[in-house]
């Protein structure tokens, strides 16, 4: 019975994906439908979670927005509306979870950058 949903779970992965870790900074091109107009929307930002596995697999990003209110959006990696996600920087991080960002602000919310 595994070895079926294995073979279905396939058929909805995706071959582009990178490889993503917590504290990345990414930008995903997901995909707007407004009425009958599609367009491709970037959302740019730290990845703070990374939860599940598999076609299931699915990412935090937090960004700050207008005044400098904190947006945090979850994506699934493999979902078909998500049409691209680039990986702009790498951070050193020593949390799987970078939760404690959302209470801070300004250079105390910054990571280091990891050369790769």
């Amino acid at each position: 019975m595994s070895y079926l949903l294995k073979s279905l779970e396939n058929e909805y992965l995706k071959e582009d994906v990178p490889e993503i870790s917590v504290g990345d900074i990414v930008k995903v091109h997901n995909l707007i439908v407004e009425g009958k107009n599609e367009r491709v929307q970037v959302y740019q930002g730290t990845v703070i979670a990374i939860k599940g596995a598999g076609p299931a697999k699915a990412i935090t990003v937090r960004k700050i927005g207008a005044h400098g209110v904190g947006v945090e959006r979850i994506f699934r990696v493999n979902a078909p509306r998500v049409k691209k996600i680039e990986i702009l920087r790498h951070s050193k991080v020593r949390r799987a979870k970078l939760y404690f960002l959302r209470n801070r602000v300004g250079k105390k919310a910054r990571l280091k950058q990891l050369r790769r």
